[in-house]
C-alpha cells in the first residue's frame, strides 16, 4: 500500500502501524494523533486579535464603566478557554498548541496555560464587548459567541453518523499535557448509545433510559471480560430510579390496566427491546431469548372495554415506566405512609433554636405531607435523658405528655393516640407542636437518649413500617447506642484515622438490619457543634434507604441556618417517598451483577431491600462479564417494587440497551467519565471502611493510571515504550481532573486536619448523590461575575442564563473581581480586594470594600440590574439541580478570614493545596507512571 503522506494537509505525516496494519496520522506541531485521514481546515473568519483592545472612547450609556485605573492584566483577555465554543456549545476544531511548556495552576507566571492557548485560537474570536465592573476597558470580558465556519464538516461526519447506517463511535485521541479541561463538557450528555437496526420495535425517543435514570460507564459492552479487563475501564450502573421531574419533563408513564407481561425463566419484564413472534401471539425475551406467551388481554383497552393497539402502550414505547401491580405482588396490603419523627429538646438543642425552627417547619408544612388517601400517621416524641410521648385523642385540641424515665427497658406508655392519624388528629396536633418549644424552654438538662427514643419509635411503628425522622443536638450518651467522644486529633491523618469513620457501637447496625426488616427506614437531622459521630449515627441511614443532614454549629438566631434547615426538612418532609421497596436488577445472559453501593441492605444476592425510598438518591452496582457475549446488543433492568404513599402497590422498571463490541476503540469511545467517576466515589469510600484512607486514594489513582496506560498501549502508535504525550479519547479527557477533584474531596482527601464528622458527613454524601449533583460537588463549578456576558442573569427560553464557566484555578481571581464558587453543598462569593466602590455598593449596598465583612450571609436584592442579575444567578444555582439541598452563601474576601478563604481556595482544585498537586503536576505524574508502567 502506498504512503498516503502526499494527500495529507500541511504539518500531518503518516505513519505505518505493523500492530494494526493501517497508517496512524501525526499533527507534527502537537504530537496527537488520529487513524482518520485528516482533512485541509477551511479558512477561518477573520474575528479579532486574542489581545486586550486598546482603550475605547465611547461606551454605552446604559452600561456602567467600573474603572478606577489601568490595571495590569495577568494574561491576555482573550485567553478564556470558553472561546473554544462555538455559540451552541459544540466544541470546535482543536488549533495545535504553540508550546509544549507546563504551567503551575496559582502562578500567574507570563507565557503561562493561558497564554499556551492565546494564539492559536485567535481566529476564532468574536469581536470583544464591553466590560462592566473593570479596572482596565476591555480587560477581561467574555465574546458574543458565534459558531466560526471551518470545522463544520468535523460536526457533520459526527452528527451524520447517530444512528445511520450504525457506524463505529469515532475515536478522536486528544493530549492531556496541551489540552486544558474545559467545565463545559460535563454537562454534555454521555457518548450516543448506537443500537444494531431493528433492535428496537418502537421508534419512540424514549425507547433507551435516560441518563438520568440510569447510565453505564460505558455504552458499548465488550464482548468477553478479558477486553474489560484490558481497557481498564470498570464496568458498572449508575441508577437513580426515583428522580424528581423539572418543570415540562415528561412524567413516567402508568400502565393501569395491570397486565404485566414478564419472562417466565428471567423474569424480565416486556420492555421496546423484545420481539414478538408466532403472528404476534408470542415474545422472545431480549435477556434470556426465552419464548413467552402474550397475556391475553395486552391487546385490550380495558378503559373503552374494546380491542387497543398494542404498538400505544407505555411498556413497549418507554424505557422508564410504572405498573401498578396485582395482588400477587403484595405480601399484605399496602400500608400508609407513617412519620415518627424524634426531637431531642435537650439544652443545646433548645438553646441553639433547633426544636423552635422544627417544630415550625413540621407545622408549616403539614398540608406537604403526602395524605391523599387520608391514612397518614404521624407521632412526635421529645427525648433528653428520658423520653415524652405525647397522646393526642382525635378531635381536640388537646394532648397529654408521658414521660418515660427508664430508658433501658423502653416500653409505649399507652397503647392508642400516640401514633395519630394526620387528617382525624390535626388539630391537637397543631396545638402541640406551637407548644412543645415552650414547654422545654428552661430544659436545663444535657443527655441524650437517642438509642431508647429509636426503639420507642420503632416500637410505634413496626407493625406497619414507614419513616423515622431523628433531629439531634448532642452526642447519644444514654441507653443503647451510646457513643463516646473518640475524636483524636493526633491519629488524623494516619493509617489508623479510618477507624473514626467506622461505626463505634454495633448498635447501629444491627438496629438498622432490624428496622429493614420491619420496613422502617431513618433519616438523621445532626446539629452538634462539637463531635457528634456523624460515622455511627450516619450507620441508619445507611442500610434503611434513609439520608443523613448535618448542621455543623447550628444556631437558628442566624437567620441563614434556621432558613437553610426549614427549607431541607420541609423538603423531606413532603417527598413522595416509596415504602416497603425492593430492587433487583437483571441483565442479559452472560452479565452478572456484582457488587452493591448505596443505602439499602442486600437482603439475599441481588435482592436490596430498602424500606422507604427517597427521590434523587442514587445507587452504584459493578457488573462482570462471566461468559462471551454472542448477542449484537444487552440489556440491563431495573425493577423497584414498591408502594406509593397514597397506598397503591407499583413496579418501577427501567430498561437500558446497550451494543455489545469486540472493538476495544469501541469500548473508550463509548466510556462515560460521569458514571465512571460516580463508580469511582462510591468504590473508594467503600474500601477507605474497609482498608484505609490511603488505600482508598491509590486504588482510584491506580484506577486512573491504569486505564492511560491501557489507551497508549492499545490506541496509539507509542504502544508499549516512552511517549512525550498523554494520550486519551476526547470523551475521557474530564476523567482526571475529576479524579483530581475525588482526591482532593474532603471524603477521602490527605489531610491531618478534617474533623471525622465532616469527613464522615461528605462520604455519605459521595455514596448517595446522583451524577448531576456529584460531579459539581467533586468538581465545583466557578463564574466571574464582574465582567460577566450581558445576557448572564437574566431570563431565556431555559429560564435564567448562567455565565460561561470557568477552569477551577486561582489564575482566573483578579483582585477586581468578583466571583462565584460553588459546589452543591456550599456557595461562596469571592470578592477582590480592589474591587472598585461601585462595585460594593451595587451587590452589597455597602459604600466600598473595607466595610464589607465576609461569612455566612443573605444577599439583598437591590435596585440595579447588576444586583439582581447575581441574585438570579445564585437562586437559579440553588433551584437547578435535584435535591432538596440548600446552600449556604458566604462572602469572601480576598484578604479576610484565612479558615474561610483557604476552605473557598480548596474549590479550585486545579490548584496545588498543602501536599496535594496542581491539576498540571497531576497530569505530570500520571505520564511519568504510564510511560514507567510500561518499561518494567
Amino acid at each position: 500500500m502506498a504512503s498516503p503522506s502526499q494527500q495529507l494537509p500541511p504539518g500531518w505525516t503518516a505513519e505505518w502501524d505493523p500492530a494494526s496494519q493501517r497508517y496512524l496520522f501525526i499533527q507534527a506541531s502537537t504530537g496527537r494523533s488520529q487513524w482518520e485521514i485528516p482533512t485541509p481546515p477551511a479558512q477561518p473568519i477573520d474575528h479579532a486579535p486574542s489581545v486586550s483592545p486598546p482603550p475605547s472612547t465611547t461606551h454605552h450609556g446604559r452600561r456602567r464603566q467600573y474603572a478606577a485605573g489601568q490595571t495590569q492584566a495577568y494574561y491576555g483577555a482573550g485567553d478564556a478557554l470558553g472561546d473554544q465554543y462555538g455559540a451552541l456549545g459544540v466544541p470546535q476544531q482543536q488549533q495545535p498548541a504553540a508550546t509544549t511548556q507546563l504551567f503551575t495552576p496559582g502562578l500567574a507566571a507570563e507565557g503561562g496555560f493561558a497564554g499556551q492557548q492565546q494564539v492559536p485560537q485567535a481566529s476564532y474570536y468574536a469581536p470583544q464587548q464591553e466590560p462592566q465592573y473593570i479596572n482596565a476597558p476591555g480587560f477581561g470580558q467574555e465574546p458574543t459567541y458565534h459558531p466560526p465556519n471551518a470545522p463544520i464538516h468535523h460536526l457533520t461526519d459526527q452528527f451524520g453518523q447517530m444512528g445511520m447506517g450504525q457506524k463505529p463511535l469515532n475515536l478522536t485521541t486528544t493530549n492531556l499535557l496541551t489540552s486544558p479541561p474545559d467545565p463545559r463538557e460535563l454537562v454534555r450528555p454521555p457518548p450516543e448509545i448506537r443500537l444494531p437496526a431493528n433492535a428496537c420495535i418502537t421508534t419512540s425517543p424514549y425507547a433507551n433510559a435516560d441518563p438520568s435514570y440510569q447510565r453505564c460507564t460505558v455504552n458499548a459492552i465488550p464482548t468477553t471480560s478479558s477486553m474489560l479487563n484490558k481497557s481498564k475501564i470498570p464496568l458498572g450502573l449508575v441508577i437513580t430510579p426515583y428522580r424528581t421531574l423539572k418543570e415540562g419533563e415528561p412524567p413516567v408513564p402508568v400502565v393501569t390496566d395491570t397486565v404485566i407481561a414478564r419472562c417466565r425463566r428471567c423474569r424480565t419484564y416486556i420492555n421496546p427491546y423484545v420481539q414478538f413472534i408466532d403472528n404476534g401471539n408470542r415474545w422472545r425475551c431480549c435477556m434470556c431469548s426465552m419464548s413467552n406467551e402474550v397475556p391475553q388481554l395486552f391487546d385490550w383497552d380495558q378503559i373503552r372495554n374494546q380491542p387497543g393497539d398494542r404498538w400505544a402502550r407505555d411498556e413497549l414505547n418507554h424505557s422508564v415506566v410504572e405498573f401498578v401491580a396485582p395482588t400477587e405482588y403484595m405480601v399484605r396490603p399496602p400500608q400508609p405512609a407513617v412519620y415518627v419523627i424524634l426531637i431531642d429538646v435537650s439544652h443545646t438543642a433548645v438553646q441553639s433554636g433547633m426544636v423552635a425552627t422544627a417544630t415550625r417547619t413540621i407545622l408549616e408544612n403539614l398540608d406537604r405531607i403526602p395524605n391523599e388517601d387520608e391514612r397518614t400517621k404521624v407521632a412526635i416524641i421529645a427525648y433528653d435523658i428520658s423520653l415524652y410521648f405525647f397522646s393526642m385523642p382525635p378531635g381536640t385540641t388537646e394532648s397529654t405528655m408521658l414521660v418515660v424515665s427508664d430508658v433501658d427497658d423502653v416500653f409505649l406508655p399507652k397503647p392508642t393516640d400516640l401514633l395519630i392519624n394526620l387528617t382525624e388528629a390535626r388539630q391537637s396536633l397543631e396545638s402541640l407542636l406551637g407548644r412543645i418549644n415552650d414547654m422545654f424552654q428552661d430544659n436545663h438538662t444535657v443527655g441524650s437518649a437517642m438509642g431508647p427514643a429509636l426503639q420507642a419509635g420503632f416500637k410505634l411503628m413496626a407493625p406497619i413500617g414507614g419513616k423515622i425522622m431523628v433531629l439531634s443536638s448532642s452526642l447519644p450518651n444514654i441507653g443503647a447506642g451510646s457513643l463516646k467522644n473518640r475524636e483524636d486529633l493526633k491519629i488524623l491523618g494516619t493509617s489508623k484515622e479510618s477507624g473514626l469513620l467506622q461505626a463505634a457501637s454495633p448498635f447501629y447496625k444491627t438496629f438498622a438490619i432490624e428496622c429493614s426488616r420491619a420496613q422502617v427506614s431513618v433519616d438523621m437531622f445532626l446539629f452538634s457543634a462539637a463531635y457528634q459521630d456523624v460515622a455511627s449515627l450516619a450507620c441508619l441511614p445507611h442500610y434503611t434507604s434513609g439520608q443523613t443532614y448535618f448542621y455543623p454549629a447550628f444556631n437558628a438566631a442566624r437567620s441563614e441556618d434556621a432558613i437553610k434547615f426549614a427549607h431541607e426538612f420541609g423538603e423531606v418532609l413532603a417527598m413522595p417517598i416509596m415504602l416497603e421497596a425492593v430492587m433487583r436488577v437483571r441483565a442479559s445472559k452472560g452479565l452478572r451483577m456484582a457488587s452493591f453501593h448505596g443505602n439499602f441492605f442486600v437482603r439475599s444476592t441481588d435482592l436490596l431491600a430498602m424500606p422507604a425510598v427517597p427521590t434523587d438518591q442514587s445507587y452504584a452496582i459493578e457488573i462482570q462479564i462471566e461468559d462471551t457475549l454472542t448477542q449484537p446488543f444487552v440489556v440491563m433492568q431495573t425493577a423497584v417494587l414498591h408502594t406509593t404513599c397514597h397506598g397503591e402497590r407499583r413496579i418501577r422498571v427501567i430498561t437500558l440497551a446497550l451494543p455489545t463490541t469486540s472493538s476495544l476503540t469501541e469500548v473508550f469511545a463509548s466510556a462515560d467519565q460521569v458514571a465512571i467517576t460516580t463508580l469511582l466515589a462510591n468504590k473508594a469510600v467503600e474500601r477507605s471502611l474497609t482498608h484505609k484512607l490511603e488505600d482508598a486514594r491509590d486504588a482510584v489513582h491506580q484506577r486512573l493510571v491504569e486505564i492511560l496506560s491501557s489507551y497508549k498501549s492499545s490506541m496509539t502508535s507509542a504502544g508499549a515504550g516512552a511517549n512525550a504525550q498523554l494520550a486519551i479519547s476526547e470523551n475521557l479527557r474530564m476523567l482526571p481532573v475529576l479524579v483530581l477533584g475525588l482526591l482532593k474531596n474532603v471524603g477521602i482527601r490527605q489531610s491531618a486536619q478534617i474533623p471525622p464528622d465532616l469527613r464522615a458527613y461528605a462520604q455519605a454524601l459521595l455514596t448517595t448523590l446522583p451524577s448531576q449533583t456529584l460531579i459539581p460537588y467533586i468538581h465545583p463549578t466557578f463564574f466571574s461575575l464582574h465582567n460577566m456576558a450581558p445576557e448572564a442573569g437574566t431570563v431565556g427560553e431555559q429560564g435564567v442564563i448562567l455565565p460561561t464557566p470557568l477552569p477551577l484555578t486561582s489564575e482566573r481571581l483578579e483582585r477586581h473581581g468578583l466571583y462565584l464558587i460553588e459546589d452543591g453543598q456550599t456557595i461562596f462569593l469571592w470578592i477582590g480586594r480592589d474591587a472598585v466602590p461601585q462595585l460594593v455598593m451595587d451587590v452589597f449596598n455597602l459604600p466600598n470594600y473595607e466595610v464589607l465583612r465576609g461569612g455566612k450571609t443573605t444577599l439583598p436584592v437591590l435596585d440595579n440590574d447588576f444586583s439582581q442579575r447575581v441574585n438570579a444567578i445564585i437562586q437559579k444555582t440553588r433551584e437547578m439541580r435535584r435535591g432538596v439541598y440548600y446552600p449556604h452563601l458566604y462572602v469572601v474576601k480576598e484578604d479576610g478570614e484565612p479558615p474561610l478563604r483557604l476552605w473557598a481556595l480548596s474549590c479550585l482544585i486545579q490548584d496545588r493545596a498543602d501536599v496535594l498537586p496542581s491539576y498540571q503536576q497531576f497530569i505530570g505524574q500520571l505520564k511519568d507512571k504510564v510511560n514507567g508502567a510500561n518499561n518494567y
